[in-house]
């Protein structure tokens, strides 16, 4: 699925929440209850596949569902070794840094991809990490309030997102 495809989706997404969302007595999600915001742990790459400008891999992500993926938002951060702001920046993805463009796609579903366009091959250490909010979560249409478009969401900082989401924050840097 190419990036284009990727944010026509995601805005259609975005869309449909923020026009045909619930009111304040509306319905919970499936089954009752709110759905959950998921995240992966932070994790590095064993290694890269591609060459020089077209640099990627493939992480399992069970959570990136049919319905997950067209029906919620996908945020993807990085933290990169040898960053010029700080060893502790976290960056939304899409992102231009340490000499080069990083994204992510959702190239199946069930898996998620990283992608580089560096000459040299990245680093095995720089860390990914992504969060998935399905379409029924209150979350989502509580941070659409905060981040009315699709790019403002997508390019919430990372420290914000782990608030609103309650995510637990347990990047290791590595000095």
């Amino acid at each position: 699925m190419n990036t284009k495809m990727k944010t026509t989706y995601l805005l259609i997404a975005f869309a449909l929440l923020t026009f045909t969302g619930c009111g304040k007595d509306g319905a919970p999600g499936t089954n009752g209850e709110n759905a959950a915001v998921y995240y992966s742990e932070w994790f590095t790459p064993t290694n890269w596949s591609g060459n020089a400008g077209d640099w990627f891999f493939s992480a399992s992500a069970p959570d990136l569902t049919q319905n997950n993926v067209e029906n919620g938002v996908v945020l993807a951060y990085i933290w990169l070794a040898g960053d010029v702001y700080s060893s502790t920046a976290i960056r939304p993805l899409p992102a231009f840094a340490v000499g080069g463009n990083w994204s992510y796609l959702i190239h199946e579903y069930g898996n998620i991809e990283f992608t580089s366009d560096m000459i040299n091959q990245p680093l095995t250490t720089h860390k990914f990490r992504f969060v998935v909010i399905p379409g029924t979560s209150a979350a989502l249409k509580s941070a659409a309030t905060k981040y009315p478009t699709q790019s403002a969401l997508l390019n919430m900082p990372y420290a914000e997102a782990c608030q609103l989401f309650d995510i637990k924050d347990s990047i290791q840097v590595v000095q």
